[in-house]
C-alpha cells in the first residue's frame, strides 16, 4: 500500500487513516476500504469508528492538539502498587522513604507527559542536543513545542570519545533518526558546547569529524551554542 505512513498507519491487525479535514478524511477513505475488501481483510463494524477528531490507538490519544498518553492508561500507572517483593533469590527488601519517594516521582513523570505536537514541515525544527559520559540525549521541537524525544546510552567505543566528538555526535545521531523530517527543511541545532558552531570552518578535524561533517552538510541548519544550565529537556533525557 503506497499510502503507508502518508495518512495510513498499520499495526499487527489495527489501521489508523488520518487526515485534516472531514472532506479528506472521506477520500482517504475511499482509497484504504477497497484495498481491506480486495485482500480479503475483514473487521467488525462495532470495531470501527469513522470521522473521529479524537481517538485513542496504541495507548495515545491523537486529536488537533497533538498527541498525548491516554487517560487510562495513565489512571492504570497512577493505581500501581508499591513493590511488595524482589526477584532475586534470597534477597533481603527493604522500602524505605527513599524508595517511596523514588516510586511517587517515577508515577508522576510517567504521567504527567508533554502533549506532542504533529511536524509541520513548511516551519523550521529546532533540536537541543546534550552528550555526558553515559549517554547522549535531544529533543526535537517546533515554536516552543516539542515534536519528540529520543535517546541512547554510549556505545563502548564512544565512551572514550573527547568532549567535542561526543557533542557531535548527538547532533549527528538526532539527524540521523529525524531524517525524514529534517532533510531538506530549515533547522537550528542548539547545543552547550561551544566549539561546535564552528564545527564548519574548523581547519584540523579528524578522520570521524570529517565524515560526520559530510553527513550534516547534507541538512539545511545552523549550530548554535546554549548553555548547559538552560539546555535543562536534552540534558534531563541523559
Amino acid at each position: 500500500m503506497s499510502e503507508l505512513d502518508k495518512f495510513v498507519v498499520v499495526f499487527i491487525d489495527d489501521i489508523l487513516v488520518y487526515s485534516k479535514t472531514e472532506a479528506e478524511h472521506t477520500e482517504h477513505l475511499r482509497i484504504v476500504l477497497p484495498q481491506v475488501w480486495e485482500h480479503k481483510l475483514y473487521a467488525k463494524f462495532s470495531k470501527c469508528a469513522f470521522w473521529f477528531n479524537k481517538i485513542s490507538f496504541l495507548g495515545h490519544v491523537f486529536s488537533p492538539n497533538g498527541i498525548e498518553v491516554d487517560p487510562g492508561k495513565v489512571q492504570e500507572v497512577l493505581d500501581w502498587k508499591v513493590p511488595k517483593t524482589v526477584t532475586e533469590k534470597n534477597a533481603k527488601f527493604t522500602w524505605g522513604s527513599k524508595c517511596d519517594q523514588a516510586f511517587q516521582t517515577l508515577k508522576k513523570l510517567l504521567t504527567t507527559a508533554p502533549v506532542l505536537i504533529q511536524p509541520d514541515i513548511t516551519k523550521p525544527f529546532d533540536i537541543y542536543c546534550d552528550a555526558s559520559g553515559i549517554g547522549i540525549g535531544f529533543v526535537l521541537m517546533q515554536e516552543g513545542r516539542v515534536i519528540a524525544y529520543a535517546s541512547r546510552q554510549l556505545k563502548k567505543h564512544e565512551e572514550h570519545y573527547p568532549t567535542h566528538d561526543l557533542e557531535l555526535a548527538a547532533v549527528v545521531h538526532a539527524l540521523k533518526i529525524w531524517r525524514h523530517y529534517l532533510l531538506g527543511n530549515i533547522c537550528h541545532i542548539y547545543s552547550d558546547h561551544k566549539s561546535l558552531k564552528y564545527i564548519f570552518t574548523q581547519s584540523e578535524l579528524n578522520m570521524r569529524q570529517r565524515r560526520w561533517l559530510e553527513l550534516i552538510k547534507d541538512y539545511d541548519l545552523e549550530i548554535h551554542y546554549f548553555p548547559g544550565k538552560a539546555n535543562v529537556v536534552a540534558d534531563a533525557l541523559i
